[in-house]
């Protein structure tokens, strides 16, 4: 999709980190190059600039603290952010997560760049926690982005974030585009030329979070174990120190001690990690749309989540594996032994996971809506040029 702006304008993608870039934007980028766009990312450099810089995409260095809540750093970073704006001048900026569309915005508002996408692929801890701390956090959030969205467009991921924003009326829903997730490369995420054969692997992949459900995992492994199973439980993610509802370095130390469970931590090559699994298992409480279990998916592995926003979009339940209510272990824990104790209905749901990712989940099919909320902007500029 060629656009049909002015030539080569400036698109300015804002995301915390390099390496989320990298994992779920970087077709896009790439995408958006072939397209006719200048494409620079804004964001803190981990260790992927020359890998990003080699696709053609600038990289801006920004110092943000992704989890931080300490109001001077975050001065500190929108003054910077402003700065970058100005300098840049981009035709159309695209902040992805919560953190980037609030500030973002402003800065965008501020700068007076003309076209704005948003894109929340979560509504995460502020809106799911049960503390007090994280009721509060929700309300100051909800404020910070009924402001935020108060211009542009806005990508969600499911249809209950969709439902569940225009509900808090934060947004007007001709604002808002449904797109599915990032997609998923269905060329390097393939089925295993063979079934894994041994021990079977019920393999959880992402970040080692509470609210991905980690804790009920291995209390539904325990649990399974005592029972007799001969199963391996295995985490596949890194930790994540900046988010709060991140898990220690000593539990999980403990975990393994224990026995439970494997945590195998951050891993590149998932496509070798989920060719040994058995099962892909992720009972989070809430998601936009979690591309783990989309690449699980696409590997050809019956799955078992959370009967939860953005899970259901690719967990059928009956059809491709199991969906089991939140923060049961139990439930679990029962959910998993079924599918452990029945080979064909673990042929039958693997076989209708690979059909779902191909039909609904590809990668440049979900690239291309992406483009087309991009080519809005063009479109609405040659209706309000004069003739």
């Amino acid at each position: 999709m060629r656009i049909g702006m002015s030539e080569k304008p400036k698109l300015l993608l804002f995301i915390s980190e390099d390496y989320y870039y990298w994992s779920h934007r970087r077709p896009l980028a790439r995408a958006a190059l072939d397209a006719g766009y200048e494409v620079a990312l804004v964001t803190r450099i981990g260790g992927m600039q020359s890998r990003i810089e080699a696709d053609g995409v600038r990289v801006i260095s920004l110092s943000i603290s992704r989890g931080g809540t300490n109001p001077l750093r975050d001065l500190r970073m929108l003054v910077q952010l402003i700065g970058i704006y100005r300098r840049e001048r981009p035709a159309l900026v695209h902040h992805v997560a919560v953190k980037p569309v609030i500030y973002g915005s402003l800065a965008a508002r501020i700068t007076g760049v003309p076209n704005v996408v948003n894109a929340l692929g979560g509504l995460g801890f502020a809106f799911i926690s049960r503390s007090w701390h994280g009721r509060a956090l929700g309300t100051l959030v909800r404020l910070l982005l009924r402001g935020a969205l108060a211009r542009g467009i806005l990508i969600l991921q499911n249809p209950d974030d969709v439902s569940l924003l225009c509900r808090e009326r934060l947004i007007d829903r001709d604002r808002v585009r449904l797109v599915r997730g990032a997609g998923v490369d269905l060329e390097y995420f393939r089925p295993a030329q063979a079934p894994p054969s041994g021990v079977p692997v019920v393999v959880l992949p992402a970040r080692m979070l509470w609210d991905k459900g980690v804790g009920e995992f291995v209390a539904a492994a325990r649990r399974l174990r005592a029972g007799g199973s001969s199963a391996r439980f295995v985490l596949v993610g890194g930790r994540d120190e900046e988010n709060p509802q991140g898990i220690d370095a000593p539990t999980l130390a403990d975990w393994q001690r224990e026995g439970a469970v494997e945590w195998w931590g951050h891993r590149e090559d998932m496509p070798a990690v989920l060719a040994q699994a058995t099962i892909a298992c992720l009972p989070s409480y809430r998601e936009g749309l979690p591309k783990a279990l989309l690449e699980a998916a696409a590997c050809a592995l019956p799955l078992v989540a959370t009967d939860v926003p953005g899970c259901r979009e690719v967990v059928r339940n009956g059809e491709n594996g199991l969906l089991v209510p939140p923060r049961d272990a139990v439930a679990l824990a029962e959910a998993l032994a079924a599918l452990l104790a029945d080979p064909g209905k673990r042929r039958t749901f693997a076989t209708a996971s690979r059909a779902l990712v191909e039909r609904d989940f590809a990668e440049k099919a979900i690239v291309s809506r992406v483009l087309a909320v991009y080519a809005e902007f063009a479109r609405r500029k040659s209706v309000d040029s004069p003739a």
